[in-house]
């Protein structure tokens, strides 16, 4: 392999030649051109090497539940309950209430995804109304809030993985941790395998979750029908328990909500939909009430066979409702929820890789984020995340900080909200394929302020200074790399030895890509 120098260009020579373009400046562009074998590489001049628009509305329905229905609905669904003061009617009703409040920030995200069709619409979207100091650090924050969660989601699949073979005792850690290593790095494998690999899995989990959330559902409904007088009068007392005050209620409403979250997720992943227009509204109206039906109906089922004091007293519901109603078929519980878990682990770090491809398409992070491999998938991106959600596992305290990090997403969230009203003031003759009814925003607003502020009164603590603080790092990096565009030669020369080991280049951009990148920055 030789270099040569040729004006203000640099060629490494070789057989077969992609463009990786390194930096940009009013004069000078340097650009660097990396050699792959044409007999041993899959990159060739007939296969564009992009993310195509490839998912419909099947897939856009089941990314949307599996994104939703996380292990929560089968492991804790008591804090409603509990701060509804054990009164079963009440808690039924947040539960339906909390769908709506959900459907309204889930439809404040889709006028963000519907307008920037791309993915990592969010951080667009950020960058164009708060400029980009916001979106840096709306990115900076998402790097550790994307690994704290692949993190946390590894080591809970790993923990009811072998659940059933420790039945007396707890999970020992040094097993537990080293297969969530294995699970999480197996997922990125497969995640940078392309999107096929991701399409069949997804759809066969969320068949196996729904169908599991069903057979809950029904084994309900009969024993319902069928069951003991003291089970029916449950719910024909269903309001004779105590009420609850306010503040109570308040916080049953926030612990619902969390089991409906993930609704923003088109945000990310808006790019790689087919006509996203029409498929984002449709995959909502079709995912979000078949959770709501799903969730109402698997809490009247554990409602049905256990008594308001027996889920207080558990830290696994569904469980203990399986212990009372199949006792020989217990295990499968645990397996549900490893289920739900491992599909969930494989669409966080499938949508967390988008925002780090387009930030370094937007010259925020290092041009290396933005290549692509031969399978059209963002794999350094992946390798980042579980490089770091690696890290988080192996050096446990910082589970409990990334955990800190959570209520950042109320922040944002309100700054997206903000971002919505403020584009209908200053733009009001704007062309918006989609505006979402203007007291959405609001009240979307209203309940993550409630996310914020509550905490904070309730449990002050000074993780959440270091929370702060960690986000306000970010500018060590934005001000010297960014904002005066401080070159690093080493990292440059890296880029060419990782491009050839990895096998990754610079994708290729379409007519389609060109007409969203200028609809964009219109």
């Amino acid at each position: 392999m030789k270099r040569e120098q040729k004006g203000q260009h640099y060629f490494i020579s070789g057989i077969h030649q992609h463009p990786l373009q390194l930096h940009r400046q009013e004069n000078l562009e340097i650009v660097i051109y990396i050699e792959f074998e044409s007999s041993s590489s899959t990159m060739n001049r007939g296969k564009k090497i992009q993310l195509k628009r490839v998912f419909g509305y099947c897939w856009g329905t089941s990314f949307l539940l599996i994104n939703i229905i996380g292990a929560g609905i089968f492991v804790s669904p008591k804090g409603v309950l509990a701060y509804s003061c054990m009164n079963v009617g009440v808690s039924l009703f947040v539960w339906a209430g909390c769908a709506i409040l959900a459907m309204t920030s889930t439809l404040c995200s889709a006028e963000i995804s519907i307008s920037f069709p791309c993915s990592g619409a969010q951080y667009y979207f950020l960058k164009r109304y708060f400029g980009s100091t916001v979106a840096f650090l709306n990115l900076w924050t998402s790097l550790f809030l994307g690994s704290g969660v692949v993190a946390g989601q590894a080591l809970l699949l790993a923990e009811y993985s072998v659940q059933p073979f420790f039945l007396s005792c707890s999970v020992p850690k040094l097993p537990k941790k080293c297969l969530a290593l294995a699970m999480l790095w197996i997922v990125g494998i497969l995640t940078s395998r392309g999107v096929k690999e991701v399409t069949w899995l997804q759809m066969a989990s969320s068949v196996l979750k729904v169908s599991i959330l069903s057979f809950i559902s029904l084994t309900g409904v009969v024993f319902l029908v069928r069951g003991k007088k003291e089970n029916v009068e449950r719910f024909q007392n269903a309001f004779d328990a105590e009420f609850p005050d306010m503040s109570h209620l308040i916080q049953a409403i926030f612990q619902g909500y969390f089991a409906y979250s993930g609704g923003e997720c088109f945000t990310l992943i808006a790019g790689e939909l087919k006509k996203p227009r029409t498929t984002i509204p449709k995959c909502i109206f079709t995912a979000l009430p078949l959770v709501t039906v799903v969730y109402l109906l698997v809490n009247i089922s554990y409602l049905t066979v256990l008594t308001p004091r027996e889920i207080l007293s558990s830290d696994a519901v569904a469980i203990t409702w399986a212990n009372r109603v199949f006792p020989s078929l217990a295990w499968i519980m645990p397996f549900a929820i490893s289920t739900s878990l491992f599909s969930n682990l494989l669409i966080s770090i499938f949508k967390s890789s988008r925002p780090i491809y387009l930030a370094s398409q937007e010259g925020q992070l290092p041009l290396l984020f933005n290549t692509l491999n031969s399978h059209s998938s963002p794999f350094t991106a992946v390798l980042l995340l579980v490089t770091l959600g690696s890290l988080a596992i192996i050096l446990t305290s910082l589970i409990d900080l990334i955990n800190y990090i959570f209520f950042t997403n109320s922040l944002w969230s309100i700054l997206l909200m903000i971002g919505i009203l403020r584009r209908r003031y200053q733009e009001p003759n704007l062309s918006i394929p989609y505006k979402v009814f203007l007291p959405f925003p609001l009240t979307t607003i209203v309940i993550n302020v409630g996310l914020v502020v509550i905490p904070l009164i309730k449990s002050p603590n000074v993780h959440y200074v270091y929370v702060l603080l960690l986000v306000l790092s970010g500018l060590l990096l934005y001000i010297p790399l960014i904002y005066f565009k401080m070159r690093l030669a080493w990292f440059e020369k890296m880029t060419c030895y990782l491009q050839l080991l990895f096998n990754i280049c610079l994708p290729d951009t379409s007519e389609e890509q060109m007409s969203e990148v200028q609809t964009v920055k219109k």
